[in-house]
């Protein structure tokens, strides 16, 4: 697999070196000559060529015609859009991923730009620190059907009513099922005579009126 990844600050770094580990050829893009220089005598495995990723003669030159993936993860998200839309309009590249360094423009980064993935590297971070701290809380991972369902998780709080009672026994809302529980860093599919622990992490698919209700099941028994 032959990878270009335009951007070699931190992000572009770190992803050329882990992917050149697992066996893909990469090739890294930097416009700064000192950093050049300096990524070369770094990343062993990797081709560093110097240059902007905006300059389609430069992705010509680079090969960009036989990447399998682009990977755009400057820090200047004008420049990300610019050469994904190079890539899959110009050069026909199958796999256009985009780096998002601020979450107003997301919006912006879609298919029709040349984005395949876009990662939102705020959005991917708060949502991380919010599930180190979401003992007792509900976060909506995924909304599906213009949000009028959502994928959620939650943790079961050590004192809800949910603790020593299974699947069965919780009498769930109608429009709402258990997907998966998480018990140890081990993915438990879920029966109905599943008994919930303290800090089991349920992920659950619901409507979006029901949600309230699956909150109250595991999170923390309200106070009075």
């Amino acid at each position: 697999m032959f990878v270009i990844i335009v951007g070699g600050g931190k992000v572009g770094a770190h992803l050329a070196r882990l992917l050149s580990r697992g066996g893909k050829r990469v090739l890294l893009i930097e416009e700064r000559r000192e950093l050049c220089a300096e990524l070369s005598g770094d990343l062993e495995g990797v081709r560093v060529l110097e240059g902007s990723g905006c300059d389609p003669g430069l992705l010509e030159r680079a090969g960009v015609r036989e990447a399998d993936a682009v990977a755009a993860v400057t820090g200047t998200d004008e420049v990300n859009l610019v050469v994904a839309g190079l890539a899959h309009a110009e050069f026909g590249v199958r796999r256009v991923i985009a780096r998002v360094n601020d979450p107003k423009h997301l919006w912006l980064f879609t298919p029709k730009l040349g984005v395949d993935v876009a990662l939102n590297q705020a959005d991917i971070l708060s949502h991380l620190i919010a599930e180190e701290m979401s003992l007792g809380e509900m976060i909506t991972l995924l909304k599906l059907r213009k949000g009028e369902y959502s994928l959620v998780e939650e943790k079961v709080h050590p004192r809800s009513g949910a603790v020593g009672r299974s699947i069965v026994e919780l009498a769930l809302p109608a429009e709402s099922v258990v997907a998966a529980v998480i018990r140890g860093g081990r993915l438990i599919v879920p029966r109905g005579n599943l008994v919930f622990e303290p800090g089991d992490e349920v992920l659950a698919l619901a409507h979006a009126r029901e949600i309230p209700k699956l909150s109250a099941l595991w999170g923390a028994p309200q106070a009075g």
